[in-house]
């Protein structure tokens, strides 16, 4: 197995310090600034270690500081309540003594109810979209280099997406993306590996999706693009291995900041997960 096919095992394998206390490391795969959806997987991750018996059911978190990925990040879980039918966790990720990231998750027991759920899109299933090679082959060449550089990095998460030549017409469209995910590797059936994994996974393009209306693209030189907050429901159990269907839209931007939702789908149309983010898209036109 590749060091970045391993990857995501490798940053969920965090080292315990202390009761509540863990550290975790960034691949050593060249990026700038740690990637948001690493901190997000790391934390949901360190905060699972300290609850039993109880799944998460959502996690809300705040981007404070780009992360160093020479450095070593530790968690710091805070243990909020333990009630009859649901645990709360606040955790803080530091580096160089400050805090990066903030996020509180909540974990219910197991119990009946209600239930419903929005249709999934009616969109073409991963087998019938080009694989990695395929797009490099046919595809990429058409793209802009930005994007031919994104989609041909390697990473512990395989990308399908539905509508891929909205980056090569630059034209503002329905602000709407569909892209089918897994992970390049069998992971174990531990539930919170898996609800971890898609956590890191939700980070991967959201921001992108509230620039389709405007014609632009988080790889565009003249926007700067951060995630600035993060919200993540778990409905229901999933794996993450399996290809999951990431249906983002994006219902405003203003004030620089675009808010942007997903609903993630099984291939069998089960509603397993949802988010929702705002993020930084501040035009800079001074830049070439």
């Amino acid at each position: 197995m590749s060091q970045i096919s391993d990857s995501l095992m490798s940053i969920l394998d965090l080292e315990r310090l202390e009761r509540n206390l863990f550290r975790g490391r960034s691949p050593k795969i060249g990026w700038q600034r740690v990637f948001g959806g690493q901190v997000i997987g790391q934390a949901l991750y360190a905060a699972c270690q300290t609850v039993e018996g109880r799944q998460p059911h959502s996690l809300h978190a705040y981007f404070l500081l780009p992360g160093d990925p020479e450095t070593p990040i530790i968690y710091e879980v805070e243990r909020l309540r333990d009630g009859r039918s649901f645990t709360t966790r606040r955790v803080l990720a530091i580096q160089h003594g400050e805090a990066i990231f903030s996020m509180s998750a909540s974990f219910q027991a197991e119990e009946p109810g209600y239930e419903h759920q929005m249709p999934m899109p009616d969109v073409p299933m991963p087998e019938d979209l080009p694989n990695r090679e395929e797009m490099q082959r046919s595809v990429l060449p058409h793209m802009p280099e930005a994007v031919r550089a994104y989609y041909q990095r390697e990473r512990p998460i395989e990308i399908r997406p539905v509508e891929l030549q909205r980056y090569a017409t630059g034209e503002k469209m329905e602000p709407k993306f569909n892209v089918w995910i897994r992970s390049m590797q069998p992971l174990p059936d531990d539930p919170a590996v898996h609800q971890s994994v898609l956590a890191y996974a939700s980070d991967l393009m959201l921001l992108d999706s509230s620039l389709i209306a405007h014609g632009k693209t988080v790889f565009d030189k003249q926007i700067q693009g951060a995630s600035l907050d993060h919200a993540l429901w778990f409905h229901r159990p999933f794996r993450a291995d399996d290809w999951l269907l990431y249906a983002q839209d994006s219902p405003s931007t203003s004030g620089a900041r675009g808010f942007s939702r997903g609903l993630v789908f099984d291939r069998h149309g089960k509603l397993v997960a949802s988010v929702a983010q705002e993020g930084l898209i501040r035009p800079r036109p001074d830049r070439e």
